[in-house]
């Protein structure tokens, strides 16, 4: 298992557009990807967990990664949150 922190920086957190992207891209990989967000985890692969979190512009989640290309995944999903998720 990986872990590590990461800010959101798109001006309007993760909504319906970002949220997407970020579950394609937890999607395509094996390992389980989560998040942990004010003491709540959820699946990054879920638009619906995304969406319910309602995280928003500064704040941290913590992402976490585990399974056989674990340590990949971390690195696209990090990619994918400080790129801004296509915004």
């Amino acid at each position: 298992m990986v872990k590590q922190k990461v800010t959101i920086t798109n001006p309007t957190g993760l909504h319906l557009r970002p949220a997407g992207i970020f579950c394609n891209t937890a999607s395509s990989f094996k390992c389980k990807v989560t998040f942990e967000y004010d003491n709540t985890t959820a699946n990054a692969k879920s638009v619906l967990s995304v969406l319910g979190a309602c995280i928003k512009k500064g704040d941290e989640i913590e992402l976490i990664c585990d399974g056989e290309d674990e340590e990949e995944a971390l690195r696209e999903m990090i990619g994918a949150v400080e790129g801004g998720l296509g915004e």
